[in-house]
């Protein structure tokens, strides 16, 4: 299989999720004159919230990033919040793709939206690509370079890059831990549990010191770019949505989340969405401790950290059910997300058992 085979394509535009091409292209063009050629628009299956495009010129090859349709929190799908972040993160962590153009100016798209250069590579998604084959071995590298990545994002020194004045910071895991609480009652529908318990739980476990630094907040594999000959080595970090000046140990909880290992439960396997499941990969305590010892921490228990990545993970299936449940998007592939919010919150509840039962037999 040829390398071209291997890099990450968009597809069809989704019914419903279409663009103007030829409104976007006269735009573009004033834009950026150079641009020659036609405009064609093809749509990433990847992601469940913002919706991402392909566009290509004949001399240009880009992405085109927007928020979903309907009701939504600004916060979560702020494009020029999201444009302003990665364009200052540029010049200090060498994994952010270059920034061209943002617009609040609805009437192009129907929504504001913002351009970068398309970052050409392996995504790997719930599989890796038909064709790449990694040993054990490669795996494991992949998977180091991964948490590294991570950790080299969590090392930057903020204050000497100004990178500090970007968000609000301090008391950055109570606005968190209040803030995803908020959303979950505001988009509870009747067939998802109340689950007070577990948002009391976070408010009343909240570790009382914290360290602050650039978090991604959704670091997983489907969010980097693979070389294309060398399969280990990571070239881009994508969909930075949701990161800000935060706890870096909750943004590893976040990604906790997703990690799925070859020997959990078929529900979860069954909402596997990396290749995480692979032999080589690190599990999930291996990847706490992983962390850790690069970072010299010191966590005897990362009960709240896990905790809060899977009820923020459920909050998100939720939101984007919401949009589903009242008709604002027509894909399909959210219809159970709901099953999926009941889920995620019985492991919150199976965790809290074994960090209550731990306190209890430490006092």
């Amino acid at each position: 299989m040829s390398q071209h085979e291997l890099e990450d394509r968009a597809g069809r535009v989704r019914e419903g999720e279409e663009i103007h091409r030829e409104r976007l292209a006269e735009y573009l063009k004033q834009q950026f004159p150079h641009l020659e050629g036609d405009l064609r628009i093809t749509q990433y299956s990847g992601g469940a919230s913002n919706w991402t495009y392909r566009l290509q010129f004949a001399n240009a090859d880009w992405i085109l990033r927007r928020p979903p349709a309907g009701t939504k929190a600004k916060s979560a799908h702020d494009m020029g919040r999201e444009y302003r972040l990665q364009k200052a993160l540029e010049p200090v962590f060498r994994y952010v793709p270059k920034m061209l153009h943002y617009t609040d100016d609805e009437s192009i798209i129907g929504a504001e939206f913002y351009v970068m250069e398309r970052v050409a590579g392996i995504i790997p998604r719930k599989n890796l690509p038909r064709g790449l084959e990694l040993s054990e071995a490669q795996t494991r590298k992949l998977c180091e370079n991964a948490l590294d990545c991570l950790i080299e994002l969590h090392s930057i020194d903020i204050k000497a890059h100004g990178l500090d004045q970007l968000a609000k910071g301090e008391g950055y895991t109570e606005r968190q831990v209040l803030g995803w609480n908020k959303r979950y009652r505001l988009a509870k529908t009747w067939n998802v549990p109340k689950s007070e318990k577990i948002m009391n739980w976070l408010e009343h476990n909240m570790p009382q010191n914290e360290r602050l630094c650039m978090t991604h907040n959704d670091f997983r594999f489907d969010n980097l770019v693979l070389d294309v000959d060398d399969p280990t080595h990571i070239i881009g970090v994508l969909d930075w949505e949701l990161a800000t000046i935060g706890n870096p140990l909750m943004d590893v909880g976040n990604s906790l989340a997703y990690w799925i290992q070859a020997d959990d439960d078929a529900i979860a396997r069954s909402t596997r969405r990396q290749p995480t499941h692979l032999k080589g990969m690190l599990s999930r305590d291996e990847v706490i401790r992983y962390y850790c010892e690069r970072m010299n921490v010191d966590v005897a228990d990362f009960s709240f950290y896990e905790v809060f990545g899977l009820f923020r993970l459920s909050v998100i299936a939720q939101q984007i059910y919401y949009r589903y449940h009242h008709k604002q998007t027509r894909n399909k592939a959210f219809k159970n997300f709901w099953f999926l919010v009941h889920y995620l919150h019985w492991r919150c509840r199976k965790i809290m058992r074994q960090a209550n039962k731990n306190k209890k037999e430490k006092s």
